[in-house]
């Protein structure tokens, strides 16, 4: 059973509950894609039967994550941008970053895809072809991994969406919440497919634009380096580490699926 504890309005920290209190317990900072995909839910309380465990999840977008690294308020961190993790790493606030697994992004919009975007040659068509035709379109805005990915496409599109119109929400909200509100405006929006495939709230809307190789969406594991903050548990941190690139991670993260569909791809060397 998951409890939530609310912390501050930016995130909460969800553990797992049981009669008896587990032997370790660690922080792992981890994006909302992550959480709002299910996955959490079946790896958790496999990882505190293994290891005897507790892994308080702290769910925030990749920037926060992050920064709750950089602070040294997690053990470890679980995100998707390559570009700001390895930085992440450079500037020595994490030992290393160590990639686990993958899934995609897709374009998701109006079933009757005024923009036309099914038929775009690739991701930063697709985009170009929503601005142009000043199709509603929702982001995320929080500076998540998803919305690091948004912005990138925007620029291969030649587009400035600071610069966008109305037709342009920035919300400032996590995957599920963004989704909500793109389901209520029956707007576009980038999403990973896992969020996607595991929301309730569809409404109108389809997936209508993927398999751009650019839409790659990989999962990184990054452990916050103890000599920068002498209190994280690093042991902990390595454990986590070695049980989640094992081949028993590997076959609950290969065989989760939502409607016949796998929702992520192992991959850790």
């Amino acid at each position: 059973m998951i409890r939530k504890f609310l912390i501050t309005p930016l995130f909460a920290i969800l553990a797992m509950s049981s009669m008896a209190q587990a032997q370790d317990v660690m922080k792992l900072a981890v994006t909302t894609s992550f959480h709002n995909s299910g996955l959490s839910d079946v790896l958790l309380p496999e990882i505190r039967k293994d290891l005897d465990l507790e892994v308080q999840l702290l769910v925030v977008g990749t920037g926060q994550a992050l920064k709750l690294g950089q602070e040294g308020d997690v053990d470890a961190i679980l995100v998707h941008s390559r570009k700001a993790e390895e930085a992440f790493v450079a500037d020595g606030f994490g030992t290393h970053r160590r990639e686990i697994m993958y899934n995609d992004f897709v374009v998701i919009g109006p079933g009757e895809d005024p923009a036309g975007i099914a038929g775009a040659a690739d991701a930063g068509d697709a985009l170009a072809r929503i601005a142009t035709q000043q199709s509603r379109f929702v982001s995320r805005g929080d500076d998540s991994g998803t919305h690091k990915k948004e912005r990138a496409l925007w620029q291969a599109a030649g587009v400035d969406p600071d610069a966008a119109g109305a037709w342009y929400n920035a919300v400032g909200a996590g995957m599920g919440a963004a989704l909500n509100t793109a389901s209520g405006m029956n707007a576009y929006i980038l999403s990973d497919r896992a969020s996607w495939l595991n929301f309730g709230n569809k409404g109108d809307l389809a997936l209508l634009y993927s398999g751009d190789p650019v839409l790659l969406n990989q999962y990184a594991y990054l452990p916050v380096n103890p000599e920068l903050h002498p209190h994280a548990k690093s042991d902990l941190a390595v454990a986590l580490e070695d049980w989640l690139t094992s081949e028993r991670a590997a076959a609950l993260i290969n065989e989760y699926k939502i409607n016949g569909e796998t929702l992520f791809t192992f991959n850790a060397q």
